[in-house]
């Protein structure tokens, strides 16, 4: 909502349209820079998976062209004739016409060899100990007896007559020629006469590797390169880089991780994509790269779609929070400047609001909660209330136990006292009912020394003895009886003594528990008078405003009628003199009725917010 000047960011309106916003542009930022990352992640995998297939078929021919000299080299190796021509060559006392034939034969083969493959720069056989003394091909360079020959020669000669690859050369084996070369060795053992064992040594152009892998593209811009174990360059697209150490290689995690394609940065921080082979007739990798940008050419134009769909998005967005801001703000910003104007003594302002919009079902739905709650609340007091009444029985049911409790204890005592006192009443009893049985002994032993005029006593204390006995035994029940009863009392006070602090305990319980009732039943009615006064004052919201509404109406009425009046006049102010006298009339009535109406709206009152 926009108040002066500025946008109130707390207007419904404002809220939707900023979340609409932000919700499409962020989405679609989400969906299309993911898309651009997936797309280049499938691009990079595809075309590794496809490269490292074309490397692998380049690594077969490559295994396939080694193989083959290798293969010549194990023919030579075991030609007969060659051996016997070299054991003659070397044999002193051979003659010379035979060492010239030997010789002759000897470089036929070589020539025939050579002249039969045209990749082959050379081929020539060399004594190890005299390297003046060698037969080669046409064409093959002339040897030299440097250092890095002679290290070379050594690395052959410890291979123990196995094929030794050497890596290429800028400028041949002997470093004579004009082009570079790789040289494949290999010692023809030969074990009776070691003096005619001699170094074969095969030179192949690198124009034959070249010619092998011309059919392998990596991208625009990238390379086939072969690598030794070092990662030193035996075949590359510029022959001078050949005896480099190549700034695209491998190293020992790479080559533990086994994956045929990665990427790494040159020596200019491009990234490239790396895939390789190894080879297996040498301990080689054929190696090709090409930087990410020849592949990922296609993905980058993703970006720019999305940049184009995101600029499109932020355009539907735009329009989705302007139609929404619209159907929702707008009524409400137009009603509280409507508001405001009313405030401020324009009564012209007014509204076609028709339809029922959120607000008004928000009251509904305010009003039904209100009355469900009401409706719960009455419930919950009504079960309150007969707990209450139920706790109320309770505590006086208790009381009286506690009272008869009471009445018990007390009775106990007093018929505790009054066995005691039969008890003392008992014990004169039975010492006089001793002494009584005393006396009859006595008056029977008197009456047995008196002869027959003591017989008559005799009979009477007789009597008094027994009535003494039953009397005896009367009294020793009544006192095994009276005992029983103390024992009784004893006990049932006892027993009343445990008792009493539980029922105490239980009153105490249960007069708390009453007053638990009887706060819940307080708090339920606070609760439905506060529910109450809520439905009151939304009846007097909705009230206020259906009376607002008529109000404004009815004054929109009278506004109209007094427009209405003013324009009849002023069209036949020139004709009637007496009609201009009425309507100075009318307007002093005017005058009061507005004076009227100023008064009945200077008692509304509107809030800044503009609730009345």
């Amino acid at each position: 909502m926009k108040r002066g000047g500025r946008i109130q960011l707390e207007s419904v309106g404002v809220k939707i349209f900023i979340v609409v916003f932000a919700a499409v542009v962020i989405v679609s930022a989400v969906l299309g820079i993911s898309s651009y990352l997936m797309s280049k992640q499938i691009i990079r995998g595809q075309v590794g998976l496809a490269s490292s297939q074309a490397i692998e078929q380049a690594a077969d021919k490559l295994d396939f062209l080694f193989a083959e000299y290798e293969a010549i080299s194990r023919q030579l190796a075991v030609d007969q004739v060659l051996r016997t021509d070299l054991e003659t060559v070397t044999n002193q006392n051979v003659d010379i016409v035979r060492k010239t034939e030997a010789e002759t034969r000897i470089r036929n083969k070589l020539d025939a060899m050579r002249g039969s493959d045209e990749r082959l720069v050379g081929i020539r056989l060399i004594s190890p100990g005299d390297f003046s003394n060698t037969y080669a091909s046409s064409g093959a360079s002339p040897p030299s007896n440097e250092d890095a020959v002679q290290t070379k020669i050594k690395a052959i000669q410890d291979a123990q007559g196995k094929p030794l690859w050497i890596p290429g050369q800028k400028q041949g084996f002997f470093e004579t020629f004009a082009k570079p070369s790789v040289t494949m060795g290999r010692v023809l053992q030969n074990l009776k006469h070691p003096e005619a064992e001699y170094i074969l040594l095969i030179e192949i152009k690198d124009e034959a590797l070249r010619h092998t892998l011309s059919n392998l593209k990596m991208g625009r811009s990238g390379e086939v390169r072969i690598l030794t174990a070092d990662n030193v360059i035996v075949h590359a697209a510029d022959p001078e880089l050949i005896e480099t150490t190549s700034d695209i290689g491998l190293d020992e995690r790479q080559l533990q991780i086994g994956e045929a394609s990665f990427t790494m940065e040159d020596a200019n921080g491009v990234k490239q994509l790396v895939v390789y082979r190894q080879l297996q007739s040498v301990d080689w990798r054929i190696v090709g790269y090409a930087p990410e940008s020849d592949f990922l050419s296609a993905a980058d134009k993703l970006i720019w779609v999305t940049v184009f769909v995101l600029c499109f998005a932020v355009l539907v967005a735009l329009a989705i929070g302007y139609y929404l801001f619209r159907m929702v703000g707008k009524p409400l910003m137009k009603l509280c400047r409507l508001m405001e104007e009313g405030e401020r003594g324009n009564l012209r302002v007014r509204t076609n609001f028709k339809s029922r919009g959120e607000i008004g079902q928000q009251m509904d739905y305010v009003m039904s909660l209100n009355a469900s709650m009401d409706a719960s609340a009455g419930r919950v007091s009504e079960v309150s209330r007969k707990g209450r009444e139920y706790m109320d029985n309770l505590v006086e049911k208790t009381e009286s136990v506690t009272r008869m409790t009471g009445l018990i204890e007390e009775n106990s005592a007093k018929l505790s006292r009054s066995t005691h006192s039969i008890r003392s009443i008992l014990a004169p009893m039975v010492e006089m009912t001793k002494q009584t049985n005393i006396l009859s002994l006595n008056a029977s032993i008197e009456a047995s020394r008196a002869g027959v005029a003591g017989k008559g006593f005799v009979v009477i204390a007789e009597e008094i003895r027994k009535l003494t006995a039953e009397s005896n035994e009367a009294v020793q029940t009544v006192s095994a009886m009276t005992e029983e009863i103390q024992t009784a009392i004893e006990d049932t006070v006892n027993v009343l003594i445990q008792v009493t602090p539980m029922f105490g305990e239980q009153l105490l319980s249960v007069k708390e528990a009453s007053s638990i009732f009887q706060n819940v039943a307080q708090e339920m009615e606070r609760f439905v008078t506060d529910i109450q006064s809520s439905s009151a004052s939304v009846h007097e919201l909705r009230s206020s405003q259906q009376v607002l509404s008529e109000f404004i109406a009815s004054v929109s009425s009278v506004v109209q009628q007094t427009t209405a009046s003013t324009e009849e006049v002023a069209s036949m102010s020139s004709e009637q003199f007496k009609i201009s006298e009425e309507l100075v009339k009318l307007a002093n009535r005017l005058e009061g009725l507005s004076e009227t109406l100023k008064q009945s709206l200077s008692s509304f009152q509107i809030d800044s917010d503009g609730a009345v």
